[in-house]
C-alpha cells in the first residue's frame, strides 16, 4: 500500500486531474494523468465502481492491488503528478500479481509518467529508418 503522501484527499483533488488530464485507456482500466506543480510528489487514486463487482471485498482488493503495483513503481515517477486508475473489469483481482505490476507499469509508461526499460531480449535496431515519402 502506498503512503498517506501519495493519496488523495477529498473529490476536489480528482476534479482537477478530469479537467485537465490525459487518459490513457486498456482493456482493463483507464489511467487519467495531470501534472501538478503545487505538489512535491505524486498521488494516486484508484476508484472502482459498484458495476465492476458488488462486493466490497473484492473492489478492495483491486483497488489494493493496483496501490501495491503503483508503490513498487514509485521510485521511477519524479516528477508531481496526479494519477487516477479507473478500474473496469473485475479480472485485475485474479490476474496474477506480476501480469498486474507490468500492466501498470505499461499504462504509466504509455502516459510518459515513467520510461519504461528495454528489455534485452529486444535489442535496439539502429539499421532501420522510417521516412514519410510525400
Amino acid at each position: 500500500m502506498i503512503s498517506k503522501l501519495h493519496r488523495f484527499h477529498g473529490h476536489t483533488s480528482l476534479n482537477f486531474v478530469y479537467r485537465h488530464g490525459v487518459v490513457t485507456r486498456d482493456q482493463h482500466m483507464s489511467l487519467r494523468v495531470a501534472r501538478n506543480n503545487r505538489r512535491a510528489s505524486f498521488r494516486a487514486a484508484v476508484i472502482v465502481s459498484r458495476k465492476v463487482h458488488k462486493s466490497a471485498v473484492r473492489r478492495n482488493r483491486i483497488r489494493r492491488r493496483i496501490y501495491e503495483a503503483v508503490r513498487l513503481r514509485s521510485g521511477t515517477i519524479t516528477a508531481p503528478y496526479d494519477l487516477v486508475f479507473t478500474v473496469f473489469s473485475d479480472q485485475l483481482a485474479n490476474m496474477p500479481a506480476m501480469q498486474l505490476q507490468a500492466l501498470v507499469e505499461r499504462m504509466l509508461a504509455r502516459a510518459r509518467v515513467i520510461k519504461m526499460a528495454r528489455p534485452a531480449s529486444q535489442p535496439v535496431r539502429h539499421d532501420i529508418v522510417t521516412r514519410k515519402e510525400d
